[in-house]
């Protein structure tokens, strides 16, 4: 019986196992990496397709050229690329591997490419005789770290904006939290000045009657009628000039009830405290007034809960407050249109004007309260104004809501 055949004996091995008899040579053709060989002199010895390819040559185009001279001669930027300062070289002349990925490799076409590659000394018998380098284009991965680093630069300045921006408002917001609590103790000032010198010098002059008709009264006793008579005249007179004093006693606590807050507001709701408050300051002021309200559809006039009403309040009496202290205005026109359920109050004077900067002041608190008041409602507070064209401040605010945003 004759021996079995042999796996190894050549003659024997199978045709799809001939195909592995060179597993190096499969290994350069199938990878997409490019991988070449130089000797001391820097000549090619050896390339693969895919290095070829990468640089526009055919395998067998390069063999015996200088890689260096061919596609390392030169910086990104077009500056020679001496070869003494080359790493592939310098690494396989002292026998040290090497890795860069800042460089650029040179097509046949002129181009250039950002590349990653390494170079590993071949050591025979103790010896340096070359190199071989593996090199990847990375023309997709700078492309996107450069992106990224783009949009980490983007999002730093945004963040360095956004931070300033925080800064700014925060200082914004503690000058004008000053600025209300030197509103609110001059406020308070001229409450108590009032007090003191309206009600305060009433009470006195009652006092002073009362102490008057007090003593008359005790000498009653021993007057003849004449004097009786006189006497009683005399004290109808002081209680008339009392009651005249207890009148103004109470319209002057009236008055300063009124301005800490309208009655009118709790009584006949905001509209009719809109035009009462207009009214007062045209008169006041001397000025012509242009009023229009309405409502679409017509005659629906929501109330709005009471503190977004006091809000809408309080900011149509400072954009009046502006207008009285800087327009140098003889005529206005309050606008307050309902819509939808969003009012739309504005208030135009046909003053001198500023510029837009005026009302983005630092020091602008009461343009500043108007905005916070209303933003604190989901509202908005739009300024046109111009010099020697007047001004025109509009409150937009939705009245459904009703709670602060």
């Amino acid at each position: 019986m004759p021996p079995a055949p042999s796996l190894s004996d050549p003659a024997t091995r199978a045709p799809e196992q001939q195909v592995w008899r060179d597993p190096l040579a499969l290994m350069l053709e199938s990878t997409g990496e490019g991988v070449f060989g130089v000797d001391l002199d820097g000549l090619c010895v050896f390339i693969n397709p895919a290095g070829a390819r990468m640089i526009g040559f055919e395998p067998a185009e390069l063999l015996g050229s200088n890689m260096h001279d061919l596609t390392h001669h030169s910086h990104a930027d077009g500056a020679e690329y001496p070869v003494e300062d080359c790493p592939i070289f310098n690494a396989f002349r002292q026998g040290l591997p090497c890795r860069i990925d800042s460089e650029v490799f040179w097509r046949r076409d002129g181009s250039c490419f950002p590349v990653e590659y390494s170079s590993h000394p071949i050591i025979d018998a103790g010896q340096v005789v070359g190199a071989v380098v593996t090199f990847v284009d990375i023309t997709e991965r700078k492309r996107a770290a450069d992106a990224l680093q783009r949009a980490k630069s983007e999002l730093e300045a945004r963040v360095r904006e956004r931070t300033h921006e925080l800064e700014t408002a925060l200082h914004q917001v503690r000058e004008l939290a000053a600025w209300s609590d030197k509103v609110r103790e001059e406020e308070r000032t001229r409450i108590a000045r009032e007090v003191h010198d309206e009600l305060g010098s009433l009470l006195v002059a009652l006092k002073m009657d009362v102490n008057w008709m007090d003593k008359r009264l005790s000498e009653q006793g021993g007057r003849s009628p004449e004097q009786a008579q006189d006497m009683r005249q005399r004290m109808r007179c002081k209680c008339q000039n009392m009651s005249r004093l207890i009148e103004n006693a109470v319209d002057n606590v009236g008055r300063i009830i009124t301005d800490l807050r309208p009655s009118i507001l709790d009584h006949q709701g905001l509209w009719a405290a809109l035009e009462w408050q207009a009214q007062e300051f045209v008169q006041s002021a001397e000025m012509a007034l242009d009023w229009c309200m309405r409502a679409e559809p017509e005659g629906a006039w929501p109330e709005p809960p009471e503190p977004l009403a006091m809000a809408v309040f309080r900011i149509f009496q400072e954009m009046l407050s502006n207008v009285g202290r800087h327009s140098r205005a003889d005529r206005l026109a309050v606008q307050a249109v309902v819509e939808g359920g969003v009012l739309r109050l504005s208030v135009h004077d046909n003053g001198v004007g500023a510029s837009a900067q005026a009302f983005e002041a630092p020091d602008a608190y009461g343009i500043m309260g108007m905005r916070e008041r209303a933003r604190h409602f989901g509202g908005v507070i739009d300024i046109d104004s111009a010099p020697g064209q007047g001004t025109r401040m509009c409150l937009t605010v939705s009245l459904q809501a009703g709670a602060p945003a």
